[in-house]
C-alpha cells in the first residue's frame, strides 16, 4: 500500500481525524464522492467512527461540479485544524481557484498532509517547478504547452507532506491506502469490499492506460490468503488450511502479514470478521448471537467485541441506530459546520 503519515491516535481514547475536501466551481464529482463514500464506509465499518469531513472553498457558500450538483462549503481559514486535505481536480485545469500555493502551505505548516488530486496535482506541479503524478491526460496537456512537463505515470508521488495524484478513479485507493494507514488493513479490506473495490493499488502503480498488472497488496500468496479469508468468514479455516493450499511456511505467511500489513494473519481474519460484525448490527435485524455465528465466532462473541471496541454489540447498535444523538461524521451538517 503506499505510504501514509499521520497524527498518532492516543492508546486511552477514540482518534478522530478531520479532513477537509477543497474545491472549485467546476470540481469533479468522481473524486469528490471517491473522498466522502470511503470515509463514511469506514466510519459504517469502525465501531468508532474515526473520520469527520468538511467541504471548503475561496470564498465559501454553494459550488456546482460540472455534473450540476450543488455543495455548500465554508472558507479557508489561515490556521486550518484538519488533519487531511484533498484538493479536488477540476473540469477546467485553468481555474485560478486551483493556484493553492499558500494555502496549502497553511495546512502543512500545522502538520497536516495534503493530496492535490489530478488538474489540481497537475496547477502545483507546474507553480512550484517539481516532479510528481497527475493524470496522463492533464500531463499531456501540459506538455504540449510547455515543452519541458514531465510526470510520473504513477498513481501518486510523494515529496514530503504533499501528495500528487492521478485522481479520478485512483482516488479510491489513495483514500483506501490513507484508511489502511490509521485504522487496520482488515478495516481497509472491509471498505475495499463494500466497494466493489477489487484491489487497493500501491501509490506506485502505473495508471490504468499503461497496462498495470492488477493486485491486492502485491505479493501473489498474500492476496490468495486474504482472498481464502473473505470467502471463509462464517466457517474461519484454519491458518494451518490455509498455508497448506498456498503451498508455504506458516512462518513465511506470517512474515508476508508483517511485512506488508503490519499484522498477524490471525488478527487479520479476526478484525476482517468483526467489521463484517459492525455491518450486520447497524444494518440487518438479526440478533447478536446470529451475527456472532455468520461471523465465525461460535461463542463469546459480545466478550470479545467488547474486548477489541470497548462496546458491547447491542450498545454500539442502539448508539448508531437512525434517530439516536449519536454524532454521524459524514451527515450533511457536518458540511458546513466541522471545523469551526
Amino acid at each position: 500500500m503506499g505510504k501514509e503519515t499521520g497524527r498518532q491516535q492516543h492508546a486511552s481514547a477514540p482518534r478522530v481525524w478531520t479532513v477537509d475536501i477543497l474545491a472549485a466551481e467546476g470540481f469533479v464529482l468522481t473524486e469528490m464522492a471517491a473522498v466522502a463514500d470511503a470515509l463514511r464506509i469506514a466510519n459504517r465499518v469502525l465501531a468508532q467512527p474515526p473520520f469527520r469531513l468538511c467541504m471548503r472553498s475561496a470564498r465559501g457558500g454553494a459550488l456546482s461540479c460540472r455534473a450540476g450538483l450543488l455543495v455548500e462549503t465554508l472558507g479557508f481559514v489561515d490556521r486550518p485544524e484538519a488533519d487531511f486535505a484533498f484538493v479536488l481536480g477540476n473540469s477546467d485545469p485553468d481555474h485560478p481557484d486551483l493556484s493553492l500555493g499558500r494555502v496549502i502551505k497553511s495546512y502543512t505548516n500545522r502538520g497536516a498532509r495534503v493530496y492535490l488530486l489530478a488538474e489540481a496535482a497537475a496547477r502545483y506541479l507546474k507553480d512550484q517547478g517539481e516532479a510528481g503524478s497527475t493524470h496522463w491526460e492533464n500531463a499531456a496537456l501540459l506538455r504540449e504547452r510547455l515543452g519541458l512537463f514531465e510526470a510520473s505515470h504513477a498513481l501518486a508521488s510523494e515529496n514530503g507532506p504533499v501528495v500528487t495524484c492521478a485522481g479520478m478513479g485512483a482516488t479510491t485507493d489513495i483514500v483506501l491506502a490513507l484508511i489502511g494507514r490509521l485504522t487496520s488493513a482488515a478495516a481497509q479490506m472491509s471498505v475495499a469490499n463494500i466497494m466493489l473495490h477489487e484491489q487497493v493499488r500501491d501509490y506506485s502503480s502505473l495508471q490504468p492506460f499503461a497496462g498495470a498488472k492488477p493486485t491486492i497488496t502485491g505479493d501473489a500468496d498474500l492476496d490468495h490468503a486474504i482472498r481464502l479469508m473473505q470467502a471463509n468468514i462464517e466457517e474461519p479455516m484454519p491458518i494451518g488450511d490455509i498455508v497448506a493450499e498456498l503451498g508455504i511456511s506458516t512462518r513465511s505467511l506470517e512474515r508476508k502479514f508483517r511485512t506488508y500489513l503490519a499484522t498477524t494473519p490471525t488478527g487479520f481474519y479476526r478484525e476482517m470478521r468483526l467489521n463484517k460484525a459492525n455491518n450486520l448490527l447497524l444494518n440487518t435485524s438479526l440478533s447478536v448471537r446470529e451475527i456472532g455465528l455468520a461471523c465465525g465466532f461460535q461463542n463469546g462473541f459480545s466478550s470479545l467485541y467488547k474486548a477489541t471496541f470497548g462496546i458491547t454489540p447491542l450498545v454500539l447498535r442502539k448508539s448508531r441506530r437512525p434517530g439516536q444523538t449519536a454524532p454521524q461524521a459524514f451527515a450533511l451538517q457536518d458540511f458546513t459546520s466541522d471545523g469551526e
